[in-house]
């Protein structure tokens, strides 16, 4: 499931959106959910998943310029697209890691464009999250929230930090291949997010949440350097 914002003053505009969004992943045989919200002051409130935001530039309170600031401090990593009337406004998206903007009134063609665009960048899973399709069901999930990675006969199980475990089927090789440095191969079967790493004694790394994971004798040495190594880095 992909989680899906959209945030204007104007309900026609809201509706307008809503509509041109559900269509182009109906299309994809996704399956999203739509967040509205008529407000920044809204959107900031809700605490919940969000992976895209379409947020409108001029509202009355809190404008969109500034509630893309807010989300961004509170760390919001998602994709964030603004939607505007004025197009020297969009200089200022820079500041807050904009993917896109649309102009109002929007035309179907740069929707379209922009869409296109965007699914090819969570497909790809740029950044620091990793983009999961089973199915009809999509999942957008941050290295952040990844304790540590498993397979079994084939198929993927992430552990996540929530206590959920997700899973799909892959190779090991090509999840390796998606995730960035935190992410070591203790074990032909396992990938463990060094972040969530407490300790490491007797064969076994200690993990947040009580997880044990073994680690592979042939790895057993290059594994201490990699720690350190990790640790360096987080000082430096």
């Amino acid at each position: 499931m992909i989680y899906i914002a959209i945030c204007d003053d104007e309900k026609y505009m809201l509706d307008e959106i809503a509509k041109m969004v559900s269509k182009f992943f109906r299309n994809k045989k996704i399956e999203i959910t739509i967040l509205k919200f008529l407000s920044g002051r809204e959107l900031l409130k809700y605490k919940k998943t969000i992976d895209i935001v379409f947020l409108d530039i001029q509202m009355k309170e809190i404008d969109g310029m500034a509630t893309a600031k807010v989300l961004r401090e509170q760390n919001y990593r998602g994709f964030l697209i603004f939607i505007t009337i004025l197009q020297e406004m969009v200089f200022q998206s820079f500041e807050v890691q904009a993917y896109d903007y649309l102009i109002k009134p929007i035309e179907e063609a740069h929707f379209q464009k922009t869409m296109e665009r965007l699914f090819c960048s969570i497909r790809s899973s740029s950044g620091n999250n990793l983009f999961i399709q089973k199915g009809n069901e999509c999942r957008i999930i941050s290295f952040d929230d990844i304790i540590f990675c498993e397979i079994i006969n084939r198929k993927i199980y992430l552990h996540l930090r929530s206590k959920e475990v997700m899973d799909y089927y892959d190779r090991m090789e090509n999840l390796e291949k998606k995730l960035d440095g935190r992410f070591y191969k203790c074990h032909r079967s396992y990938l463990i997010n060094l972040k969530y790493l407490k300790s490491y004694k007797n064969g076994m790394a200690y993990l947040e949440g009580e997880e044990m994971i073994p680690v592979s004798r042939l790895r057993s040495k290059e594994f201490s350097n990699v720690i350190l190594q990790y640790m360096r880095e987080c000082k430096g």
